[in-house]
């Protein structure tokens, strides 16, 4: 469970909304230079945190409903979801330590 699962509009909400563990959601594109950068963050952050944390990529440019849906307009985005609602979004590259601060907060909350 420690790999990075692609997500798209026939199985994100198998995946994402009815996941027994949180997921990050990276709304990324293969255009995008920030969303490159942040790739291999977001790949060592599944392996970490495997078990405790879900992480899945989802492609803007193949899945726009799925987009648009939930409002993302800039990319990279990552947004985690908790009991199938969104519980945090970050937009833009930030260093994985700034990222796992964020997240931690999230899944100490289910490390009960």
């Amino acid at each position: 469970m420690s790999s990075v699962v692609q997500v798209n509009e026939v199985n994100f909400e198998k995946e994402v909304l009815h996941s027994d563990v949180p997921v990050l959601v990276d709304f990324y594109a293969d255009w995008c230079g920030p969303c490159r950068a942040l790739a291999p963050i977001v790949e060592e952050l599944a392996q970490e945190l495997s078990g405790r944390l879900k992480v899945a990529k989802l492609d803007v440019d193949q899945n726009e409903q799925l987009s648009s849906k939930f409002g993302v307009q800039s990319i990279p985005t990552l947004i985690l979801f908790r009991n199938g609602q969104e519980v945090e979004r970050l937009v833009g590259f930030m260093p994985k330590a700034q990222l796992l601060q964020h997240l931690e907060k999230h899944l100490s909350a289910t490390a009960s």
